[in-house]
């Protein structure tokens, strides 16, 4: 078992009506924490997911086998460039 830190970015935000949470995983994995999300978040969640991307540990990731240490950013789809 591992304790990470979720922090939530605009879409992400409304979607839990959090800003950060401490989740607890089985597997400290990007996958499982996504299952984690849409289990407890559900359609909202799922719409954010689709497009947006995560910062795990620092470092932008879509893999679901990259392994979580410490903090994942949730990001929404960002317009522009």
């Amino acid at each position: 078992m591992a304790e990470v830190l979720v922090r939530y970015f605009a879409a992400a935000e409304d979607a839990t009506g959090l800003t950060e949470e401490h989740v607890t995983l089985a597997e400290p994995t990007l996958g499982a924490l996504r299952a984690d999300l849409l289990a407890r978040y559900g359609a909202e969640m799922e719409r954010v997911l689709r497009s947006g991307s995560f910062l795990v540990d620092a470092v932008v990731s879509r893999d679901p086998a990259r392994r979580i240490t410490a903090t994942v950013d949730v990001l929404p789809p960002f317009a522009g460039g």
